[in-house]
């Protein structure tokens, strides 16, 4: 049943800033969404197209959204896993959940950008052999004291990384393609896609359950739903075509360049889908 609701923070582009996180951050929660979204771009080369290239830290903006805010989530949509320093990663997360009272989930992706990963020094063609190790590393670290890791591209004996989160932090593998598939049935607690069709939903649903039945692993999707600049009707119809398919979790990006019009796209998005206060 598609019963939980997130919404994208502005940490992008013109409406971004602190004030804006915290603001949207806490009317999302007041109104009863279930959790806070980031995306992540550490860099944009300049003959990128997309995304804008105004973007604020993923992980610093979640910890500003969760010191304004008290009980909604946070997660990442998605984290490019594979360029980060994975035990640096691991520390930081895990301080995140911590520092929030364990409210995180990991969307973790392998990205798409070869510039991205050329300016970071970050090989681009074993992204996703490296993304399968760190997956297994991030979780070694979050539950091992002290922890040992020997893998193809990461290797170390016997370190400490405290604190612990204060809960199994998820990770939902993000991505279309055959791979990311596959990674999330193996290795993921959930799947989290992006811009999906609605006449893409159920052969993607039906491929994942075969794979993975039990209920507790989530299949989420991000859209560009936004009240203000698309018809509600196309809104409401798009939400029961997810649920008929099988889609438990849709995260709303709005398309607003100001702190106002996004919060009332958040707030109208919320009476459409009928998201009640906790």
């Amino acid at each position: 049943m598609l019963r939980r609701f997130g919404v994208h923070l502005p940490h992008t582009g013109h409406a971004s800033g602190p004030e804006s996180i915290a603001r949207v951050a806490q009317h999302a929660e007041a109104l009863g969404f279930d959790d806070l979204w980031v995306s992540d771009h550490i860099v944009v080369p300049v003959a990128q197209g997309y995304p804008k290239p105004y973007i604020y830290d993923p992980i610093l903006s979640l910890t500003w959204a969760a010191a304004s805010t008290s009980s909604i989530g946070l997660a990442t949509t998605v984290l490019v896993v594979p360029q980060y320093q994975p035990l640096q990663l691991a520390n930081t997360l895990a301080s995140l959940d911590a520092l929030s009272g364990g409210r995180l989930t990991v969307g973790a992706g392998v990205g798409w950008s070869r510039k991205e990963y050329e300016a970071l020094g970050q090989g681009f063609e074993n992204r996703g052999r490296r993304m399968d190790e760190v997956l297994s590393l991030l979780r070694a670290c979050w539950r091992d004291d002290p922890v040992t890791f020997e893998g193809e591209f990461y290797r170390f004996d016997a370190m400490r990384l405290l604190p612990k989160p204060a809960h199994d932090i998820p990770i939902w593998v993000g991505g279309t393609s055959d791979a990311a598939i596959r990674r999330a049935a193996d290795l993921g607690d959930g799947y989290h896609t992006i811009g999906l069709a609605v006449e893409e939903a159920p052969a993607v649903v039906e491929r994942m359950r075969r794979e993975r039945p039990e209920e507790s692993f989530t299949i989420s999707l991000r859209t560009g739903w936004d009240a203000l600049g698309m018809d509600p009707d196309l809104i409401r119809s798009e939400r029961d075509a997810f649920e008929a398919a099988g889609i438990q979790h849709v995260v709303a990006v709005p398309w607003r360049t100001d702190i106002d019009s996004y919060l009332r796209a958040v707030e109208d998005l919320a009476a459409l889908l009928e998201v009640q206060p906790r």
